[in-house]
């Protein structure tokens, strides 16, 4: 079995993420599309058969205790609502799952995560670890955001970046997510006749960027085109390909595999574990913006002194997660500040010998040690 738009066989393809997006799974009356679930298990078994690995990320807990509870606006009305919406809908969620699952011999697990459980970079290794341990079993883990616990400032907010960040964790080879739109366009295809769809992205840059819309086709998920492309670079940057392709007929993959029609965003190189997982991150505590000197030598593999840093914001801690820009604003790195933020704000701009005068004792080697670091 080959992709003909990626051209990845089993082999090489060991490990997949397939995420389903809400309004595959769920009606608009909150029924589940069952028959469709069906034909997608089906196709995870043939590839589970042919060698492949899989591990789904499903959306629709919510739309579906949305149903259940009879709450207004598919559940998304108010944040409780939305959580106790989740609660009830995931349990009926997973026994979607595990019952078409289990009609080909093959055991679904749940996990439910936070977004803390992958930026935490203990709880992090956790994940990866269960994810392993699961696959090695034989078992199809089926993960979903656990918004019944979630809320708007440490949530995923869409299961796209869920996704791709389950994917690093994983270790996968290729992210592929199942979507109510079939690629990327060069413009919005709803309101442009002339926009035409993207087959390969191998770099995604500001122009990439411009040609998301942030909406959501059907309305019901929380996802549009603009967290479907930083998906891609979590998964790009993870080593990971993503692909964006339809959901919208039985079959996908298969439909896909025929077809050639969506959009594959190829991988980058792949970083440590680290590195990786300091890429991949969604939160940071805070920035530092360093002059142009600083940023060439960022950029060739050394670390960051205080004396070429020209700002500071956010408060952080020593060992937190801070970005670093050029002076026009420009992401260059990421990663582990050696000092806390009211410390830098007394040395930004200065030598190692008026560091340890401002500061006292013996100054540590730099603000963020390339060790700690990975160019973005």
């Amino acid at each position: 079995m080959t992709d003909s738009l990626t051209g990845f066989p089993p082999t090489t393809t060991r490990r997949i993420i397939v995420k389903v997006g809400s309004a595959l799974l769920v009606a608009p009356d909150g029924s589940v599309h069952r028959g469709w679930i069906e034909s997608l298990v089906a196709e995870i078994a043939a590839r589970r058969a042919a060698g492949q690995q899989i591990v789904v990320v499903s959306s629709g807990a919510i739309a579906l205790g949305a149903r259940r509870l009879g709450l207004p606006k598919g559940g998304r009305a108010t944040l409780e609502d939305a959580q106790a919406a989740a609660a009830v809908g995931q349990i009926a969620l997973s026994q979607v799952w595990a019952d078409l699952l289990a009609t080909h011999n093959i055991a679904a697990a749940q996990m439910l995560v936070t977004l803390g459980d992958l930026e935490d970079r203990r709880r992090y290794l956790n994940a990866s670890a269960t994810l392993d341990r699961l696959i090695g079993l034989g078992v199809v883990p089926v993960v979903n955001e656990n918004d019944s616990v979630a809320t708007e400032e440490i949530r995923f907010g869409d299961n796209d970046r869920l996704a791709a960040r389950i994917g690093q964790a994983a270790r996968a080879d290729a992210v592929v997510l199942l979507s109510d739109i079939d690629g990327l366009y060069t413009a919005n295809p709803h309101s442009d006749p002339d926009a035409t769809i993207v087959p390969v992205v191998e770099k995604i840059d500001a122009h990439v960027m411009g040609m998301a819309d942030g909406n959501s086709a059907s309305g019901m998920g929380s996802g549009g085109m603009i967290s479907k492309l930083q998906a891609a670079q979590i998964a790009t940057g993870a080593g990971a390909h993503l692909a964006i392709i339809s959901g919208k007929v039985d079959a996908p993959l298969g439909a896909w595999q025929s077809s050639g029609r969506g959009t594959l965003f190829r991988a980058a190189k792949r970083r440590g574990g680290r590195k990786g997982w300091l890429a991949g991150r969604l939160t940071v505590k805070g920035l530092l913006v360093v002059d142009a000197g600083a940023a060439n030598a960022l950029k060739q593999g050394r670390s960051l002194l205080p004396a070429g840093i020209t700002g500071t914001s956010g408060i952080y801690a020593r060992g937190d997660v801070i970005n670093i820009s050029d002076a026009d604003g420009v992401l260059i790195a990421r990663g582990l500040a050696q000092y806390d933020s009211s410390d830098a704000e007394r040395i930004i701009g200065k030598r190692s010998d008026e560091v340890a005068a401002v500061l006292g004792g013996s100054p540590r080697v730099a603000m963020v040690h390339r060790d700690y670091m990975v160019l973005l």
